[in-house]
C-alpha cells in the first residue's frame, strides 16, 4: 500500500501527518490525516480513534479545531481522520452542500451515478484501517467517533460492527437519518427509494434491535439550530431503552453545532475511549 506525504507537523511531542493514497474501494485518490502520539513506535504500538467529520468538512476541520492532540499525546492514542467523501473531477457531485462531494453519509451507494465512487462505508470499515495498521505503529484496538453527519457514521458503523470497535462516541449526531430532511435527501439519492435499505444505515433503527453492544457516549448542545429537525436525539434514547443499550447522552446547555462545542467536550470523549482502548 503506497501513501504520499502531504504535510508533517510536530504537535505535543507527537506528529500530525497528512497523506494521499489511491483507494481501490472508492476508485479515486483520497486524503487522510493521522496524529501519532509520542509513545507510538515500532516496539510500542498504540490504539486508534477514527474520527468522521460532518457535512462540507475534510480531515482538516477536526485536526485544526478540536484541540484533541494534547490529551491524545498524554493518553497514548493515535487519531485518524479521513475525508468525508470521495473527490475528484470524475466523481459525481451536486450543487447543494448536503449531497455529493463532502456529503457521503458514510454509506455504500447503490444508485447511479453515485455507486461508482461512493462506497465510504467499506472504505472506513475495511480499507482505511487495513492501510493504517499496515503502515503505522498502531494496534487493531479501535474506537470511532464523529460530528453531525460523522456522528451518524460513527454510531452506525459501530452498531453494525461491534466486533471491530471497543467504544463509540458522537457529537450532535444525525440519529435517525431515514426520518430527517438531510437523511431522506441523501438516502434517496445514494440508496434509492426502497426505505428497507435505508434502515441498514440508521443508528436509531440499528440500536433498537442491537444484540451485541459497544459502549456509546453522545454529546448534544441544546442550542443547536439543527436539533429538532435534523438530529432528534430523543429517538436514539428511546431506541436504547428498547434494547437496553449502554448509551450515555449528555445535553449541554447553551452549546450549538460548532467546533466550539466539540472542543469543549473533546477531552471527556478521549478519556472515555482511553478507558476502553486500554482495558486489560
Amino acid at each position: 500500500m503506497i501513501v504520499d506525504s502531504i504535510s508533517v507537523n510536530k504537535s505535543f511531542g507527537g506528529w500530525h501527518k497528512q497523506y494521499r493514497h489511491h483507494s481501490s474501494t472508492l476508485h479515486c485518490d483520497m486524503r487522510f490525516a493521522i496524529y501519532l502520539p509520542p509513545q507510538a513506535s515500532p516496539i510500542n504500538k498504540v490504539p486508534v480513534l477514527y474520527w468522521l467529520s460532518g457535512l462540507t468538512c475534510t480531515d482538516e476541520n477536526f485536526m485544526q479545531k478540536a484541540g484533541a492532540q494534547a490529551l491524545a499525546a498524554e493518553l497514548g492514542i493515535a487519531i485518524v481522520a479521513p475525508d468525508t467523501s470521495p473527490r475528484g473531477d470524475d466523481v459525481a457531485d451536486d450543487a447543494s452542500y448536503d449531497l455529493g462531494q463532502g456529503a457521503s453519509f458514510y454509506v455504500n451507494a447503490t444508485q447511479a451515478p453515485w455507486n461508482r465512487h461512493y462506497q465510504m462505508y467499506d472504505y472506513v470499515v475495511h480499507e482505511l484501517p487495513r492501510l493504517i495498521e499496515s503502515i503505522f505503529p498502531v494496534t487493531d484496538k479501535r474506537a470511532i467517533s464523529g460530528h453531525s453527519m460523522g456522528g451518524h457514521g460513527a454510531l452506525m458503523i459501530a452498531l453494525r460492527n461491534p466486533e471491530r470497535y471497543l467504544s463509540v462516541s458522537a457529537f450532535s449526531p444525525i440519529t435517525n437519518p431515514m426520518n430527517c430532511p438531510w437523511g431522506k435527501k441523501a438516502f434517496t439519492a445514494y440508496l434509492g427509494k426502497d426505505t428497507a435499505a435505508w434502515a441498514n444505515y440508521d443508528a436509531s433503527v440499528l440500536m433498537r434491535s442491537a444484540v451485541q453492544t459497544v459502549p456509546a457516549l453522545v454529546e448534544q448542545g441544546d442550542a443547536d439550530n439543527f436539533l429538532a429537525e435534523q438530529l432528534t436525539p430523543e429517538i436514539l434514547v428511546a431506541a436504547a431503552k428498547v434494547s437496553q443499550y449502554p448509551l450515555t447522552l449528555n445535553y449541554r446547555e447553551g452549546y450549538d453545532h460548532s467546533y466550539y462545542f466539540v472542543s469543549s467536550f473533546m477531552a471527556n470523549h478521549l478519556r472515555f475511549h482511553a478507558k476502553h482502548l486500554y482495558k486489560p
